[in-house]
């Protein structure tokens, strides 16, 4: 039998958990325009639409974790928090971001739907506690350092706030010095601990620091990851996305290509409902 974790209210009348398909988390990885963000929600969500998935839109008003000094961060709370509301505005869809301190919490709490604690944040309590205190859903990301049987930590943290609204992200593990592996039976032994799962696709394949003054990647492994962790039956994916990669102000060798992305959810998809429709049954 297929593990997984109950069925959840999720965002937007949608469920997760059970035989319910995966969601999609997708967006830039950083605000770098508006006209940025308009292209990409608008396509991400004609083509989730048409294939029947949640769509969570995702952008970063900072990215306070970065390789060198030098590297675009973003622009900043109160821009961020304009473009998170002109795309909930315009487009009607959940949205998540980013923080990376408590005094973040606030300002978001009437735009956002999903605060993300990013990895290395993943053990701070202030920064779970208060962002479940506000009631909305928590997505932490795994530390490329955490054993997957820590996040029971993670959860009581959340629990403890007075909310159940929790999700951990598998993100990769360190594996040496400037690599990450994706250690696939992290899914079903967070699904033991009832934690809803999502598999972030674009980070799993990072090289840390692997391109000397900005991080490296193999997004060629994209897909064959995804399909890995759709096999596994997580409840949701993540997925930073961009019309040229190659361009993009960070992670430009993860982002995956806007115009690729539509066939590898249909294939993932597919087998997201033989997974769920028939494991389920044994």
């Amino acid at each position: 039998m297929l593990d997984t974790v109950t069925e959840r209210d999720f965002l937007s009348g949608s469920k997760i958990g059970g035989k319910n398909p995966f969601f999609l988390i997708a967006g830039p990885c950083v605000m770098e325009s508006k006209e940025l963000l308009d292209r990409v929600c608008s396509e991400m969500l004609e083509i989730t639409s048409e294939i029947g998935i949640p769509y969570v839109f995702k952008s970063s008003f900072d990215k306070a974790n970065r390789s060198s000094v030098k590297s675009y961060r973003g622009p900043g709370l109160s821009e961020g928090i304009k473009n998170l509301e002109y795309i909930k505005s315009k487009y009607k869809v959940p949205v998540l971001t980013d923080i990376h301190e408590t005094s973040h919490i606030g300002p978001l709490k009437d735009v956002i739907d999903i605060y993300q604690i990013p990895a290395f944040l993943c053990r701070q309590t202030d920064l779970i506690a208060q962002a479940a205190e506000t009631g909305k859903w928590v997505n932490v990301k795994k530390g490329q350092f955490l054993a997957p049987e820590d996040c029971r930590h993670i959860k009581a943290k959340v629990q403890e706030s007075g909310s159940e609204k929790y999700i951990v992200t598998e993100r990769g593990t360190s594996f040496g010095y400037n690599n990450l592996v994706f250690d696939i039976r992290g899914i079903p032994i967070l699904h033991n601990l009832d934690i809803p799962v999502i598999f972030d696709a674009t980070h799993s394949a990072q090289l840390p620091g692997g391109a000397g003054n900005i991080t490296g990647g193999v997004r060629q492994f994209i897909p064959h990851m995804t399909r890995g962790a759709v096999a596994c039956g997580v409840e949701g994916l993540f997925m930073e996305v961009h019309p040229d990669p190659d361009k993009a102000l960070s992670d430009a060798t993860t982002q995956y290509p806007l115009s690729k992305i539509k066939k590898l959810l249909k294939d993932l998809y597919s087998l997201d409902r033989l997974v769920k429709g028939s494991m389920l049954e044994g």
